[in-house]
């Protein structure tokens, strides 16, 4: 289903003038025939007086229920006894047929909002990964950029490591009538789809660099992962919503990752490993360094010509250099004063 414009005029003022002017003059007919028929002369005509008055009393208000008032960034799905008839997207206030009636059937729903400090005593229905609450009876749909906030989820990524992780979604509607009729309810939709986008997406990568692993598809291993590839990651995670939720009329403007952890049950162990990994590191680029270094005295001593040294005295200059250079601790020289042999 496609959208189209409900085609009418911003004239609700004139509308409203009338559906206040038609209950008077109803009320001035019926208070004159009464009196026509009090006074006994020309019945006939108080008679139809009296009638118009309260036909006009009593049907006189129904062009007051067709004024609908928009503001700007807002629209208004319409129905008429069951069949789609447009959508008002302009903001201004409008009369239209007063049989027409509102559609929006997450008018009720309220998704988690970033930021959001607020609470409501409504009735909340409360998943893992989004709060939704039941409040508010507009029927308009906005059309503002909004921000769904999903809570943290806890899901495996590709080495088998549990992680929590949190996403942030921008997103708007596009097409109100695709919002409205082709899914049942589109905030509760797009945020189950955003769901099994964040699950469809993390799986694929670890949380830091592995070897072997391909994040890509394309069979070659590379350095992708959830920490160091931020960026990739929620693109992706965008294009998987965008996919999903486009028969709903939603546009996905952006996705960032707000959270990122391992989980609690293995978080311990795991900083554990990155501080081993770190210190191994560690250790490899002093070895480097030192074995430089080791290798330029030799070759200064040599070009210099300063000492001959045996391969004895250069093993023992070596081995004195690098216990030097890659000690914890700084060395305590002993001084010997005597000979090697």
């Amino acid at each position: 289903m496609q959208e189209k414009i409900y085609t009418t005029k911003k004239n609700g003022f004139i509308v409203l003038m009338i559906g206040l002017l038609l209950p008077l003059v109803g009320l001035a007919g019926v208070i004159a025939g009464g009196i026509k028929l009090d006074a006994g002369d020309d019945k006939n005509f108080g008679v139809v007086l009296l009638v118009v008055g309260i036909v006009l009393l009593t049907f006189g208000w129904i062009p007051l229920c067709g004024l609908r008032v928009l503001k700007p960034q807002e629209a208004l799905v319409l129905t008429l006894f069951g069949q789609y008839k447009g959508t008002i997207r302009e903001p201004g206030f409008y009369a239209v047929n007063p049989f027409c009636s509102s559609v929006n059937p997450a008018a009720k729903t309220k998704l988690a909002q970033s930021g959001e400090t607020t609470t409501s005593s409504a009735l909340k229905i409360a998943t893992e990964a989004t709060a939704i609450s039941i409040d508010g009876s507009s029927k308009k749909i906005s059309l503002k950029a909004m921000t769904l906030n999903n809570g943290r989820q806890k899901i495996n990524d590709c080495l088998g490591n549990p992680v929590e992780i949190g996403i942030a979604v921008i997103w708007k509607v596009t097409d109100t009538a695709k919002a409205v009729f082709n899914v049942d309810n589109y905030k509760e939709y797009l945020s189950l789809q955003c769901d099994s986008a964040l699950r469809n997406i993390v799986r694929i990568y670890p949380y830091d660099v592995s070897n072997n692993v391909d994040t890509t598809g394309d069979g070659q291993a590379d350095e992708g992962s959830l920490r160091g590839s931020a960026e990739v990651v929620a693109e992706r995670i965008k294009q998987e919503i965008q996919s999903k939720v486009s028969d709903a009329g939603l546009e996905i403007i952006e996705a960032r990752i707000t959270y990122l952890a391992y989980a609690p049950e293995i978080a311990s162990v795991m900083l554990q490993r990155q501080q081993a990994s770190a210190i191994i590191d560690a250790r490899k680029m002093i070895v480097d360094g030192a074995v430089g270094m080791v290798e330029m005295a030799l070759e200064r001593l040599n070009e210099n010509q300063l000492v001959e040294l045996d391969e004895e005295r250069k093993a023992a200059m070596v081995s004195n250099l690098l216990v030097v250079l890659c000690g914890n601790h700084d060395a305590q020289p002993i001084v010997n004063a005597g000979s090697l042999y």
